[in-house]
């Protein structure tokens, strides 16, 4: 029998308080105008949004301007109305409803304004005239549930509806920066004019505009009701007739604590003003609401001071990030006091949210700052203040995902959830704080878990006095001491000594490397340090490792020899991409108050388990364990659409409490594998059993078949063989030829009650033939084989091996005791590798459900392995039936392979490789000197 221990307790990452903010990385809870968190299709119906660019809340409604200025499309030309947002966006802690692909998808309007009705094309939904109906690239919108305000940029004007909308295409009641609805003015600077105004807000009857290409904000103490209304206040200019001459490109205006250049928005929480000042690169603050024209702001948010304007101005806000060859200070990109054209600021009351559109982020202050250039708490859409994940080139610029932003233009505010439109991906996001549970990339999958880079010092020769061995780990001359580690071998001196020595040097010298661990494998004849980055990931892939031998006296040829397994650590992979179907761990702490779970082999999984439940997508995930610090679970099937997620948890505990954990965005690949093994350090003891009781043997048929090609399999001087015919030949489908014979050959072995010492059968999908003796045990190893084609052959025949071997006992584990010899077939369990082969096959794999056939059936992108470094001959790869998620892999090893108690093994697909595991090997030939 094969261990169904596969997914025991992983070690605990630490986690920070669970305090109810938003953190820095966290994932939107919900999506509104997309089917999915990377769907990104233009749209113009009640459901689909285009480049969504303002925001608004009010009267239990969301209010999308869905336009934008910053060159996103489509331009729909109109405002859509959600209403009753308290029904389409639940509670934080309530289980979203099942049975829509994506439950966390939500919203449909039932308004639209500036459009007759939601089924316009969208080639003309551009206006052909100006009208009460009309609009012409909204892209911001206000209301304080009672009336509505809508920035209609392109015509220079804001509309007012003194009642909310409640018909499609209803017409505004008010115009300002005009002198009616129907008509348009030519460009003035007055108390009245408008030019390209791209904010607006509602605030306790007053009504803000920032009047953007006008450089300034205006201010109604009352909201008008007559057209062409003049405004009370102006700030960012000393009066209504001024305006700067000005070049946005060269930012020539110099900064002042009263002046604007393109300002964006304008908000108020009832006691101060926000604005951001898109072309100084920051967000100003006054602490009252302006009564006089060209007051002064208070405070800067983005700069050091009032007279500063660069974007990110990393030099004056942010901390050192290290030296340059010359000594001087460097700095990142960008920190958490800086900012690159913020386009809108909004405060809670308590907190200050700043569309920093340029870094492509939403900086989130928990307290409302009182100092010029104050830092942010936490940064939303990037996964820290100094990244940005599409300049940075971490992402292309066109990703998609639950927990990335793209130019984040404007932002709304409903007493619990953050709204954010997100234009080039055409959508808004809702945020909403909660504990922070799992860890940063904690979902994972659960058989490689981490993915670290390895590497090794194999130790060799004659241990020889006064002979020095050398290893550099990222050798630094600067810093010799702690990335360059010597052993001298004294008189009489050993291997395993050495080993030990450099090993505690490694580990423990001055605090211990920095970027490696170290182990040591030893054995009678085999004496290796294995060396594995501190760091998971394809990070650890840049430690530079070397080993060298200094011989006893200058000149002589060293005794000793110490070689690397490479330049460099190997194999850093990223075990956080996951493919639909994987069984994931969820790290983090506080999921809940108990600890229970079900065999691996349940046939079915429950969606909940113990109070705990875990949604992506808002779907529901089968569990299959659950503690305060770990949870096991299967990814949904139904996430073979998409290419990223979102994951949280909902847990009920003993006392009744609800539990909720924040979002956190999950990257999902078509395929990642992982292979399951023990506890430990990686990298770990592969879960490996022996295949078979008997001797096996494998032969491939590769080629083209030809008419009249003829195969020949000898076994034991026996002979069998097959011919193409003609009508076996398709032209479609030039493999097909290659299967049929592959079949005949196993009929020929098996026919007429088989050969006296052999059976045949197919080897899954491949077309290879696998030969097993008829006797168990190891009387059967030797049985010779041999393989022929006749001349001219379009078809080639290979044996792996020139006679049966490696019979052991079928499920028994490979250990110390009982190892692995070269050319036997292993089987290994693991998960992530994706779709399966044939589509009816794939067909049948349901969420949660065992697998239940066909058996034979292989993974959609191709598997192959490595094992002591060697290509191991992948014999077949499917999902195991009777088991949810997990694979069954069979693997012929090399016949070459040298003894190696921790032989180093993997799984490869496409760009994508597993975990590393290790197996014990014992080649008794080579040993004994055998060839």
């Amino acid at each position: 029998m094969l261990s169904y221990q596969l997914l025991a307790s992983l070690c605990v990452i630490a986690c920070v308080a669970t305090a109810q903010e938003f953190y820095t990385g966290q994932a939107a809870r919900l999506i509104i105008g997309q089917k999915s968190f990377t769907d990104q299709f233009p749209g113009n119906s009640d459901v689909q949004l285009g480049a969504a660019g303002g925001i608004a809340i009010g009267g239990n409604r969301l209010f999308v301007a869905d336009s934008s200025r910053i060159g996103a499309d489509p331009a729909n030309h109109r405002v859509v109305i959600f209403e009753n947002l308290s029904s389409t966006v639940p509670a934080a802690d309530v289980a979203p409803p099942q049975g829509p692909r994506c439950p966390a998808c939500v919203g449909k309007a039932s308004v639209v304004l500036g459009q007759p009705n939601f089924q316009v094309t969208a080639d003309k939904m551009f206006p052909s005239r100006v009208a009460a109906n009309t609009m012409r690239l909204a892209t911001a919108v206000a209301s304080d549930g009672r009336v509505l305000a809508v920035a209609d940029t392109d015509f220079n004007r804001i509309l007012i509806w003194r009642n909310l909308p409640t018909s499609n295409g209803q017409p505004a009641d008010v115009v300002l920066g005009q002198e009616s609805l129907d008509k348009l003015r030519p460009i003035a600077t007055d108390n009245k004019s408008l030019r390209g105004p791209q904010g607006v807000w509602i605030q306790d009857g007053r009504l803000f505009v920032a009047d953007t290409q006008n450089h300034r904000v205006l201010i109604w103490n009352r909201i008008p009701t007559s057209n062409d209304q003049a405004a009370d206040v102006v700030v960012g200019q000393p009066n209504f007739t001024t305006i700067p001459q000005v070049d946005i490109s060269r930012a020539v205006v110099e900064p002042k604590n009263n002046n604007l250049l393109n300002p964006v928005s304008v908000t108020s929480d009832g006691r101060r003003l926000f604005v951001s000042d898109l072309g100084h690169n920051r967000v100003l603050i006054w602490n009252t609401i302006p009564t006089s024209n060209g007051a002064a702001a208070d405070i800067v948010l983005g700069q050091p001071d009032f007279t500063n304007f660069f974007a990110n101005n990393t030099s004056k806000l942010c901390a050192a990030s290290g030296k340059d060859s010359g000594g001087k200070d460097t700095f990142p990109g960008r920190c958490a006091s800086t900012m690159n054209f913020p386009r809108f600021a909004l405060s809670d009351g308590k907190r200050l949210f700043v569309a920093d559109g340029g870094n492509d982020r939403v900086l989130v202050y928990n307290n409302l700052p009182t100092a010029n250039g104050a830092p942010a708490d936490a940064v939303l859409g990037q996964r820290s203040a100094t990244l940005n994940l599409t300049s940075d080139g971490a992402f292309p610029n066109f990703v998609s995902a639950a927990d990335v932003i793209r130019t984040p233009t404007s932002l709304a505010w409903d007493g619990a959830n953050l709204y954010i439109a997100d234009p080039y991906n055409r959508r808004v996001l809702v945020y909403t704080a909660a504990p922070r549970l799992i860890t940063d990339t904690g979902v994972r999958n659960a058989a490689s878990r981490e993915i670290f880079s390895v590497g090794s010092i194999t130790l060799g020769g004659t241990p020889t006095e006064n002979e020095v061995i050398t290893i550099k780990v990222n050798f630094d001359d600067k810093n010799k001491d702690n990335t360059s580690y010597t052993y001298k071998f004294p008189k009489d001196g050993n291997f395993t000594a050495a080993i030990n020595s450099l090993v505690s040097d490694i580990n423990t010298k001055n605090g211990g490397n920095k970027d490696v661990i170290a182990n040591s494998v030893i054995r009678a004849t085999f004496f290796v340090i294995l060396l594995t980055a501190r760091t998971s990931g394809p990070a650890g892939d840049a430690v530079a490792v070397s080993a060298e031998v200094a011989p006893a006296k200058e000149g002589e040829t060293p005794k000793v020899n110490a070689a690397s397994s490479g330049a460099n650590l190997t194999g850093g992979q990223d075990a956080a991409q996951i493919a639909a179907g994987t069984i994931v761990t969820i790290l983090g702490e506080g999921f809940t108050d108990r600890t229970e779970s079900i065999p691996m082999n349940s046939p079915t999984w429950p969606r909940g388990l113990a109070g705990v439940e875990v949604f992506f997508d808002g779907v529901s995930s089968p569990i299959q364990s659950v503690s305060p610090t770990q949870i096991i679970a299967q990814i949904p099937i139904e996430l073979r659409d998409t290419t990223g997620s979102n994951a949280w948890v909902r847990s009920v505990k003993r006392d009744g409490t609800v539990v909720h954990s924040a979002p956190v965005g999950v990257p999902v690949i078509l395929q990642n594998p992982g292979i399951f093994a023990e506890e430990g350090a990686d990298p770990r003891p592969g879960i490996i059993t022996h295949y078979s009781s008997s001797a096996t043997a494998t032969i491939s048929l590769d080629g083209t078949a030809k008419k009249d090609d003829v195969a020949t399999i000898t076994i034991n001087g026996r002979n069998y063989e097959a011919k193409v015919l003609e009508s076996e030949i398709k032209s479609d489908n030039p493999s097909a030829a290659n299967f049929v014979l592959r079949d005949k050959i196993v009929d020929a072995i098996n026919a007429n009650g088989g050969d006296p010492e052999v059976e045949a059968f197919r080897s899954g999908f491949f077309t290879r033939i696998r030969l097993r003796s008829k006797k168990l045990g190891p009387d059967g190893n030797g049985t010779p084989i041999a393989v022929k084609t006749n001349t001219d052959s379009g078809i080639i025949l290979t044996a792996f091996n020139n006679e049966l071997c490696c019979a052991n006992v079928a499920g028994a584990r490979v250990t110390d005791d009982n190892p692995a010899v070269p050319g036997e077939t292993l089987v290994i369990l693991a998960t992530g590798l994706g779709d399966i082969l044939p589509e009816e096959a794939n067909n049948s794999v349901f969420t949660g459900i065992a697998y239940n056939g066909p058996e034979f059936n292989e993974p959609r992108e191709f598997v192959s392995s490595l094992a002591g470094g060697k290509t191991a001959n992948v014999l077949f790869a499917g999902l195991r039936v009777g088991l949810i998620g997990v694979y069954e892999v069979h693997l012929e090893l090399n016949s070459d392979l040298n003894t190696n108690p921790r032989t180093q093994m993997t799984l490869a697909q496409s760009f994508q490789v597993s975990n590393i595991v290790t197996f014990a090997l014992k080649n008794a030939k080579k040993d004994a000197g055998i060839q």
